[in-house]
């Protein structure tokens, strides 16, 4: 009977019921209702439903996959993880660098904590290695002939960056985040979910979860968030602007493209250079044409690989603990604000472009800068056919939208840089 009972009050149905396993609880409904939105919505189902099914197994008590505080203060303790035990110095040092008493509690001094499967995986986050690896093949399946036909787009892929600095501003100005969070949250608004996650872990991995969360809720919501917006900054007239066939681009610019961006972006913002150095070697891949197999895998094989680790150790980090906060909300709220900011900041620039151009350009397409690529330049091509049913504006929106991941990656590196 006493093994029985031992056992009852070891399982997870009874840990619900102590402390405040209560969040635990409520995390579970919120990892359904994301597998909802992922499964039967379809709203980036590709990284939410691994996100939200991470924020499932995590938020089960007693199931130990995961443990804060192998990556508490933000760093890796590779002590811990090899088997070392929790000392009370190591507990006072966190504390004393801010660490949150929620998390602190998950450890006693002399305890030893076996790593669990979530621990070793999300490694892969915290030392940079899956963002990267997804923006190779983000490379490998991106076409930057649109950009280099047309290289004012640029201009607008830069525009759109709005939106990460002006959270930034409005969350510094706030005074619930520190500059290095403003940073992190502001990436947000470059509408690329790699970019996101690369940049909190630099800067606030402690809010991984929600910033996670928050970008691919509204990088899937893109179509809904743009259009009122864009309709709003500009007149009828502007939205039925047509624009000539772009110029054909040679090979050889194809080639020398991702080589030349690549350099340049690393010497310009070193902190950037992984994310750039590995969405040009995807790029050169695709383009070079003697590297088939290579192209290949990594548009698929290893992409799907990668997207399962970061989706589901990303999704983990979200525990009750950490996600049940002030911080959370407000990180929702900012999101949708910088998405706001970013749509804003390439219409008005190309607005603004086109007092000087003779061949004027439709504004619609600077709202793609934000880099979801290639929704948002599915969205551009959707409001100037309703505004002019023979305006076809996908291939000049998928400028500015491919602009919008190199710029993204920029201003991450730029806030590293910056607070890292």
């Amino acid at each position: 009977m006493e093994a029985i009972l031992d056992f009852v009050n070891s399982s997870g149905f009874m840990l619900f019921t102590q402390g405040d396993n209560w969040k635990c609880l409520l995390m579970l409904v919120i990892a359904c209702v994301l597998l909802y939105l992922g499964i039967v919505k379809k709203f980036e189902p590709l990284l939410l439903v691994p996100i939200a099914f991470g924020m499932l197994i995590t938020n089960l008590p007693g199931a130990n996959m995961y443990h804060e505080i192998f990556f508490a203060g933000g760093h890796i303790h590779w002590d811990l993880i090899g088997g070392g035990e929790v000392t009370q110095a190591l507990l006072t040092e966190l504390a004393d660098a801010g660490v949150s008493d929620a998390v602190l509690a998950t450890a006693t001094a002399g305890q030893s904590i076996t790593p669990g499967l979530v621990d070793i995986l999300y490694l892969g986050v915290k030392l940079g290695v899956y963002p990267c690896l997804i923006f190779m093949g983000v490379g490998a399946m991106t076409d930057f002939g649109p950009l280099i036909a047309n290289p004012k787009s640029l201009l607008l892929g830069a525009a759109a960056q709005l939106g990460i600095f002006m959270t930034f501003v409005g969350c510094n100005l706030s005074g619930i985040f520190t500059p290095a969070e403003s940073g992190s949250i502001g990436i947000i608004g470059g509408a690329d979910g790699p970019t996101a996650i690369y940049g909190a872990t630099m800067l606030a991995p402690h809010l991984l979860g929600p910033i996670a969360v928050a970008a691919y809720s509204y990088m899937a919501l893109v179509p809904v968030i743009q259009p009122p917006i864009m309709r709003l900054l500009t007149t009828d007239a502007e939205r039925k602007i047509m624009m000539k066939p772009l110029r054909q681009v040679s090979k050889r610019e194809k080639i020398i493209f991702p080589i030349m961006v690549a350099t340049f972006v690393a010497l310009l913002v070193p902190s950037a250079a992984p994310l750039i150095a590995c969405l040009m070697l995807g790029n050169l891949f695709k383009e070079c044409g003697v590297v088939d197999r290579l192209s290949k895998t990594v548009q698929n094989e290893l992409i799907n690989i990668v997207t399962i680790f970061l989706g589901v150790s990303v999704g983990a980090t979200a525990t009750g603990r950490t996600f049940l906060s002030l911080q959370t909300i407000a990180i929702m709220v900012m999101g949708i604000v910088a998405f706001g900011f970013g749509t804003a900041g390439g219409v008005v620039l190309a607005k603004i472009m086109n007092l000087f151009l003779k061949e004027k350009i439709n504004p619609l397409i600077g709202s793609a800068g934000v880099s979801a690529v290639p929704m948002a330049a599915r969205v551009s091509q959707v409001e100037g056919q309703k505004a002019n049913p023979g305006n076809f504006l996908l291939m000049h929106a998928m400028g500015p939208n491919v602009a919008g991941v190199i710029g993204s990656a920029i201003a991450a590196g730029v806030m590293i840089s910056l607070f890292g």
